[in-house]
């Protein structure tokens, strides 16, 4: 597996992510992804995901209120190759106090049988300007190897930025919708100035939860009821056949899958794609987008071509870019 630095952390091209994992609580799998996920179902994807380099794990303890971790915690119980990113959701510690940050941290770190967590994130920017300096605090206690944060803007980011470096310290990465359907973190500059300040760039979405996989059609839509239904219904769907037409051409020209080449596309923009995984072959398919490089040509039509369905995607929780 091709791996990548984040200032000395050296971590996969590619992130697997643990949003779909569990049920129940706030931001289940079921709720987000119909699915009712564990255990059982979910050890064969993490070992074949170890077997493959896949190591970085990403999750939140909002998702499915914290089983996800849960789960996550049991596979990684006693393993010195994973490397676990997870986030402090802010809302969550509303009517707590000033230390909830670091309570949160904890209940994390018992959950996820670690002593230390790789990457600890601010999830969004409520309460930033109470919870950004606390991250100093949080490198400070050494729990924590690296930060970032998730949903900030680009003001946003430099403010965060600005608070670490004065503290001695730097923003280690963020993390962002962005797809083929949502690139707004070009377009507001955002991956340059990540670029320019050595900030690794996390991408969240890139198959838009499954949207993008080539598996659904405007006559085989996503399941009803959840949340990625409703973000594509079969219109929709509709309107992104000349993108899947070309994903699939370029599948043929370098061997891979749909999602295969909408993976490949978020790491030749310079990110770590995270791609959520349920499935064995799902893994698979992260592990050979990590090997896919995209030509200049290709990313050039793929750009147009997504740009030309007319079709963007902005999740509700997502700050203005």
């Amino acid at each position: 597996m091709k791996k990548t630095n984040i200032q000395e952390l050296e971590v996969p091209k590619v992130a697997l992510g643990t949003w779909s994992w569990g049920f129940g609580g706030i931001a289940g799998g079921d709720t987000i992804f119909g699915n009712q996920l564990g255990k059982e179902e979910l050890k064969p994807v993490f070992d074949r995901a170890m077997e493959l380099g896949l190591t970085l794990w990403d999750t939140a303890t909002v998702y499915a209120s914290g089983a996800s971790e849960t789960i996550l915690g049991e596979f990684v119980k006693n393993r010195k190759d994973a490397v676990i990113s997870t986030k402090f959701t802010p809302q969550l510690a509303e009517g707590r106090g000033d230390n909830a940050i670091f309570e949160f941290l904890d209940e994390s770190l018992k959950r996820l049988n670690k002593e230390v967590i790789d990457i600890y994130w601010l999830h969004n920017t409520v309460d930033m300007e109470k919870w950004a300096p606390k991250l100093v605090d949080l490198l400070k206690s050494e729990k924590v190897k690296k930060v970032g944060v998730s949903n900030h803007n680009l003001e946003q980011i430099k403010h965060v930025d600005k608070i670490l470096k004065d503290a001695g310290y730097k923003l280690h990465a963020i993390q962002n919708h962005y797809s083929l359907l949502y690139r707004t973190i070009e377009t507001a500059g955002i991956l340059d100035y990540c670029k320019e300040n050595d900030i690794a760039v996390f991408s969240y979405m890139v198959l838009e939860q499954g949207a993008l996989s080539g598996k659904y059609t405007k006559d085989n839509p996503l399941p009803s009821g959840t949340r990625r239904g409703e973000a594509f219904p079969p219109e929709i769907l509709g309107k992104l056949e000349p993108l899947f037409y070309e994903m699939k051409i370029l599948g043929g020209k370098y061997q891979a899958t749909v999602p295969e080449i909408a993976t490949a596309w978020a790491i030749a923009k310079g990110t770590v794609p995270i791609i959520g995984v349920t499935k064995t072959a799902q893994v698979d398919d992260a592990s050979r987008a990590a090997n896919v490089e995209l030509s200049a040509e290709d990313i050039e039509l793929l750009d147009r071509v997504a740009t030309d369905t007319g079709v963007t995607v902005k999740g509700e929780w997502e700050s203005s870019m």
